[in-house]
């Protein structure tokens, strides 16, 4: 039963919680710390922070740690299978749909269309890590920052990860 319920819980957050992690997370934390009470709200946050520092999607690794704290490996593969799986699944569907009919007048306007909402969505999410940088580390070193790293990838071609690296190393210099 444990094995149905974490597929569950991250298989109906992940579809029903448009916005990513953080619309994603207050779903997550219902059903783990209220509904069924695996964790407490403590353990929760702790979990979610230690989540927060690692790479890679909040919700999958929520998942995962949860998975396993009530299941074991097997337990976390199932939770995470939830969390990717039906949302994989989808987009196969809509990838093999889109493909099919990609020459399509409609097709393509209608991926036109997307365009602007997403460049919106990106515009938010950006803005949203510069006033977290700004009220974390100040103006100064923020566009220090954005400017660094803009002339490493735009200009020197150096790979996102390695500028990802070296940010971190200089933020851990810098502000240690």
């Amino acid at each position: 039963m444990i094995y149905w319920q974490l597929f569950l819980v991250f298989a109906y957050s992940n579809l029903i919680g448009f916005g990513g992690g953080p619309a994603i997370i207050p779903i997550i934390h219902h059903d783990v710390v209220e509904k069924y009470e695996w964790m407490s709200d403590q353990h929760f946050s702790e979990s979610l922070a230690l989540g927060n520092a690692l790479p890679g999607p909040i919700a999958t690794k929520m998942a995962a740690y949860v998975g396993y704290e009530q299941a074991g490996i097997i337990g976390a593969t199932v939770a995470v299978i939830g969390a990717i799986g039906p949302t994989m699944l989808m987009m196969f569907l809509l990838v093999s749909i889109i493909m099919k009919y990609k020459h399509h007048t409609r097709v393509q306007r209608l991926t036109a269309f997307v365009l602007p909402a997403v460049t919106i969505l990106m515009l938010q999410l950006t803005w949203q890590f510069f006033s977290s940088s700004y009220e974390g580390i100040g103006l100064f070193w923020t566009i220090g920052f954005c400017m660094a790293s803009y002339v490493m990838m735009e200009i020197w071609k150096v790979q996102p990860m390695i500028v990802i690296v070296l940010a971190l190393l200089a933020g851990g210099f810098l502000f240690a």
